[in-house]
């Protein structure tokens, strides 16, 4: 019986839920540790991004003969020639835009209202019931529980924002030190290990590396295509606001299948307000880019390596942003990738980790 794969599993269940149990109980312990954790997890967060995005380009220039250090050197130019281009080109537009939807955030609200009020005469011919009297009342009372929150909280924003700009500036350091020493990463972790436990380490590491590099790099590339399709569509119905809604839909898009429908409402709401076609083109041209990422763009750019069943899309982010925020919706998606590669390595190295264990004690024979 000790043998059987589901005794054996059983007891790592067991083992695991008991570890879990006891970790609970001395968590105090553990809090300088977690302290460590959160305050550099944004900065090596972001830097991994940037480290995934910009490693193809030092991979080209070190095939072709480049030394690290001209490699380190080009990759920093180009994302400063990118932040200039931004700076002079795209920034003060989306700024302008920003500042001019603020001003007429009076003006969209009594648009907002004019149509709830022409709606609410309309209701009798509804083919449905409709309370809108307290779907608006709902909604006022939702917003001005915000702002209150919001005024309340003011001193823990701007400590919290104070807080963020610090850890950013740790980003560029975390990124030089992955730009330089990146192949020392998996031989250190590696290195206390032999046999097959340590194949199954490279073999889990390798898998973990191929899953981000295919997550962050296609899903970046993606949201960028993506962002460009909708600015030029936006552009040529003539929507208000199209470079701000089209870079707010580049963001949006990085959490895959829920993040595009997210990026809708706004330009929706904004269309409708503008002129009520203008909401079928917009609903047009959302739909076109969709097909055309989830038909063409993401099948060539990102292959089948993350293939997900939109049902399980769905499931992990509502999960991780109840948990965790919208931080928790952007890192959902990438770290069930991670857990399903190490699960997938776990399953295919079961007996010789089983092995492994068993062998690592000698029980001595009993006299009874």
């Amino acid at each position: 019986m000790l043998n059987k794969i589901w005794f054996q599993s059983g007891v790592a269940l067991i083992m695991t839920l008991i570890i879990i149990y006891m970790t609970v109980k001395v968590q105090y312990i553990f809090v300088p540790f977690f302290q460590i954790i959160a305050t550099i997890f944004v900065p090596v967060l972001l830097a991994g991004v940037l480290f995934y995005i910009t490693i193809p380009i030092q991979e080209y220039l070190e095939r072709h003969s480049a030394p690290r250090w001209l490699s380190m050197t080009s990759v920093f130019l180009i994302i400063v020639i990118v932040i200039a281009v931004l700076s002079i080109s795209v920034i003060p537009v989306i700024t302008e835009q920003v500042q001019n939807l603020i001003t007429r955030g009076p003006l969209i609200q009594r648009e907002i209202q004019s149509f709830m009020n022409t709606v609410i005469t309309q209701r009798d011919r509804l083919p449905f019931e409709v309370n809108l009297d307290e779907i608006t009342n709902q909604v006022f009372e939702t917003g001005s529980t915000m702002f209150s929150s919001v005024v309340a909280n003011a001193f823990k924003i701007i400590m919290s924002t104070v807080s963020i700009v610090i850890s950013l500036i740790l980003v560029p350091f975390f990124f030089i030190f992955m730009l330089k020493d990146h192949e020392k990463f998996v031989p250190t972790i590696t290195r206390p290990f032999t046999g097959r436990f340590k194949l199954f380490l490279l073999d889990t590491i390798k898998d973990i590396d191929k899953t981000l590099r295919a997550f962050i790099q296609g899903q970046m590339l993606v949201s960028f295509i993506l962002c460009i399709i909708l600015f030029i569509g936006y552009q040529i119905i003539g929507l208000d606001y199209a470079l701000l809604l089209a870079v707010f839909a580049l963001f949006m898009n990085v959490v895959p299948f829920v993040g595009p429908w997210v990026a809708f409402l706004p330009a929706a709401i904004l269309a409708l307000i503008q002129d009520p076609i203008m909401f079928i083109w917009v609903s047009l041209i959302t739909l076109a880019a969709q097909q055309i990422e989830s038909n063409i763009i993401t099948p060539n750019v990102m292959g089948q390596q993350l293939a997900l069943h939109p049902l399980t899309v769905i499931t992990i982010v509502l999960a991780a942003g109840n948990i965790a925020g919208f931080l928790g919706i952007l890192i959902a998606i990438p770290t069930y990738a991670v857990i399903k590669s190490i699960v997938q390595n776990i399953w295919r190295y079961r007996r010789d980790l089983s092995q492994t264990l068993i062998s690592d004690v000698k029980v001595p024979k009993q006299k009874y």
